[in-house]
């Protein structure tokens, strides 16, 4: 079952030659998440290979230009193409006042209902389910309002064993009960526990995105366990006093919350236009936690069945005229 994560954008604060404005786009074998639209959302998404014809929700971290100025630009190109399915928007307050005045300039109506939800607690809360996945928001402290994001598959039922339903000869109707955590009860009055008639699920996997924030210790209680982690490193620790003044996190912050919180697999982005490449974030970064990946434009992640968060992998374009 695919549960993968590409990297759209990487760049922090605008764009530099080899990165894109802060985006990242979620796949399971249901739904399409965008996380983040800045500038130029919608051509990273061609060169990917991407569609949005999956894309129900797109949720947006805050209302710095560099995670939200993308996005007007894609919500009338899905206009022009006809969408018609609903498509909601998660972020904090006033996004859609400043969205309005750029789409009133727009010559296609919206064939589709555009849904926004205002969000930014201060605690993590669980929103309705986005198809196979459990959404939580959750506070992040940077200069503005800005919210977390983290995405679950939600448990699955236990899987019955085909030699117990021969064995016990179970009726197919009883099936569902027993998957369901019940136990069987035989004509004869004999109860086989449901534990010896099923293998346990998988384990959900899950995934949490964390953009523009300052280190503070609770931040690990609202990512715990998580398979992959996102968190921006804008700086390298010797700019630590400049990171904490603008609200951002280094990449020694990013890797002691990923440690703290005891995740499979830290991914870095968000990177100072300062720097040419996120090697020194990766090292710094890997001496307090290991599984660590200086994420770049196009990087996937597959969240695998087997404990954690996948290798990470140039994304082959499915677009022969891309660049990638």
């Amino acid at each position: 079952m695919r549960f993968d994560l590409t990297l759209l954008g990487t760049s922090g604060g605008a764009p530099t030659a080899d990165r894109n404005c802060s985006a990242a786009f979620l796949r399971t074998e249901t739904t399409d998440v965008l996380i983040d639209c800045g500038e130029n959302t919608q051509r990273q998404l061609l060169r990917a290979g991407f569609g949005m014809g999956k894309v129900s929700h797109v949720l947006i971290t805050h209302l710095h230009g560099d995670h939200y100025f993308g996005l007007a630009p894609l919500l009338s190109s899905l206009a022009m193409q006809g969408r018609t399915s609903p498509l909601h928007i998660i972020s904090p307050q006033h996004l859609r006042p400043r969205l309005d005045v750029l789409l009133e300039l727009d010559k296609y109506r919206f064939p589709f209902e555009l849904a926004f939800t205002v969000m930014n607690p201060d605690r993590i809360v669980q929103l309705p389910d986005v198809g196979d996945l459990e959404l939580f928001v959750f506070p992040l402290q940077h200069r503005i309002e800005t919210n977390g994001y983290l995405l679950r598959e939600r448990a699955r039922e236990a899987n019955i064993l085909k030699d117990a339903i021969d064995e016990h000869q179970i009726p197919w109707p009883a099936i569902r009960a027993i998957k369901a955590g019940g136990d069987y009860a035989r004509p004869d009055g004999t109860v086989i526990l449901h534990n010896a008639l099923t293998t346990p699920a998988a384990a959900p996997r899950s995934y949490a995105h964390c953009s523009d924030t300052i280190y503070f210790p609770e931040l690990a209680d609202y990512v715990r366990g998580v398979d992959l982690l996102y968190h921006e490193a804008t700086f390298l620790s010797d700019m630590s006093e400049d990171a904490a003044k603008k609200g951002h996190s280094t990449a020694a912050d990013a890797a002691r919350t990923a440690r703290d919180a005891g995740v499979g697999q830290l991914v870095l982005g968000h990177y100072s236009t300062r720097y040419d490449g996120p090697e020194g974030h990766e090292a710094e970064a890997r001496a307090i936690f290991e599984r660590t990946t200086a994420g770049r434009d196009f990087y996937g992640f597959s969240v695998g069945r087997d404990g954690r968060g996948g290798n990470a992998r140039r994304r082959p374009s499915l677009n022969p005229n891309a660049e990638v």
